[in-house]
């Protein structure tokens, strides 16, 4: 059962490696730079803690957001 249990896996992990190439050949992806992969990072951190209900300062998000992503979340929080 071990053996057919490992060939089920590769053959899985195949099928996944080959539709991942298919959707990175449709759709092409451009490199991102050094200093946008840095605000990725940072945006990743910021959304992470949000979603565990922690506080996030408002200089911090107004560093790492641009002005009209700051302006929605400041719509969107007056709405609630």
């Amino acid at each position: 059962m071990g053996k057919l249990y490992d060939n089920q896996k590769k053959s899985y992990s195949s099928i996944r490696k080959l539709l991942q190439e298919l959707i990175e050949r449709a759709n092409p992806r451009r490199k991102l730079t050094a200093e946008e992969i840095i605000r990725l990072a940072k945006l990743e951190t910021i959304s992470d803690k949000l979603r565990r209900g922690e506080n996030v300062q408002n200089r911090q998000l107004k560093t790492w957001l641009s002005e009209g992503e700051y302006a929605q979340i400041e719509t969107d929080g007056k709405s609630n």
